[in-house]
C-alpha cells in the first residue's frame, strides 16, 4: 500500500510540473474587429497580444495579414479593403510560420528550418477554398508551382501534376499583385502613377493626367465607351484611358502608339 501511494504521489507531482497548454482564441473572438479602420484595427489586436507577423496583397487589392497570439497558439488572418477590416478568420499555425507544437514537428523546425520554409512558402488562402491541402504530396506540388510562378520561373511540370499547374497560376497572379505598383519600365526616369485614377470621374482624371505631365494625343469612341490615348515622352508612357458613364472604365498602358514617342 506504502508503495502504491508513493507512486501516486509521484506521479502527482510530475503532472503539477505539466504546462497546460493556453486556450487558443479562435477568429469568433475577434468578429468584433469587423467594419474597423485598419490602424484602429491593429492597435486592438496589440493590445490583445497578438503579434503581427507578415502580410500580403490580394487580386482586388484587398490586404491580408496574419496574426500570432502567443498565449493561444493561434494563427489568424485578418482581410482589409478599402482601408477597413472586412474579416477575421483562422489560419494554420504554418500561416505564422509556426509548428502545429507537438514533438514531433518541433524537432523537423530545428532540424530542417530551411525545408520548412520551402515547403510554406504560400498562405492557406493562395488556395480556392482558403485550405491547404490535407496530402502532403499534394501540397508539395501545389508549392513548387506556386514559387516557379511567384519568382518567375519557366513552368517546370515534371510530373504532370494538376496541384503544381494550379500553383502556379497563383503563383504567378501573387506577383503580379505584388508588382502592381511597377509600370513596366526601366531606366532611371520616374515613372508616373495612373493606376489610382480607375474608377475617377472622367474630368477629374483628365486633370491629374496634365498634372502627372501627360498630355493628350489622341482619341476615338466605340459604342459608349471613349478612349483617349496620353502620352509622357520622359518615361515612355503611352497611356489609354477608356471612359464610360462619366468614369474612368479601365486605363492602361499600351507602351506603343503611332502618336505616342
Amino acid at each position: 500500500m506504502q508503495g502504491f501511494l508513493s507512486r501516486s504521489a509521484t506521479i502527482a507531482a510530475i503532472a503539477s510540473l505539466t504546462v497546460t497548454p493556453a486556450l487558443a482564441r479562435k477568429a469568433s473572438h475577434f468578429t468584433d474587429l469587423n467594419g474597423l479602420r485598419a490602424a484602429s484595427a491593429e492597435r486592438e489586436l496589440n493590445a490583445r497580444g497578438l503579434h503581427y507577423v507578415d502580410g500580403r496583397r490580394g487580386n482586388y487589392d484587398e490586404r491580408y495579414s496574419y496574426w500570432w497570439d502567443d498565449d493561444g497558439k493561434d494563427c489568424l488572418v485578418v482581410e482589409v479593403a478599402d482601408g477597413r477590416v472586412m474579416t477575421v478568420n483562422d489560419a494554420k499555425n504554418s500561416d505564422c510560420h509556426k509548428s502545429s507544437g507537438d514533438a514531433g514537428t518541433a524537432v523537423a523546425a530545428i532540424a530542417g528550418v530551411a525545408l520548412l520554409g520551402a515547403l510554406l512558402a504560400h498562405k492557406s488562402d493562395h488556395h480556392d477554398d482558403k485550405q491547404h491541402f490535407d496530402n502532403h504530396d499534394d501540397e508539395r506540388q501545389y508549392d513548387r508551382g506556386f514559387n516557379d510562378g511567384l519568382y518567375s520561373k519557366s513552368y517546370h511540370n515534371y510530373d504532370s501534376s494538376s496541384f503544381y499547374s494550379r500553383g502556379y497560376s497563383k503563383g504567378v497572379q501573387q506577383r503580379n499583385n505584388n508588382t502592381r505598383d511597377h509600370h513596366g519600365h526601366g531606366g532611371y526616369d520616374r515613372s508616373a502613377k495612373f493606376t489610382d485614377l480607375r474608377g475617377a470621374r472622367a474630368s477629374s482624371a483628365d486633370g491629374e493626367m496634365r498634372d502627372r505631365g501627360f498630355r493628350n494625343v489622341d482619341g476615338f469612341k466605340s459604342g459608349s465607351t471613349a478612349y483617349t490615348i496620353w502620352n509622357r515622352p520622359s518615361s515612355s508612357q503611352c497611356i489609354q484611358m477608356a471612359v464610360a458613364d462619366g468614369r474612368v472604365d479601365s486605363i492602361v498602358d499600351i507602351h506603343q502608339h503611332p502618336k505616342c514617342r
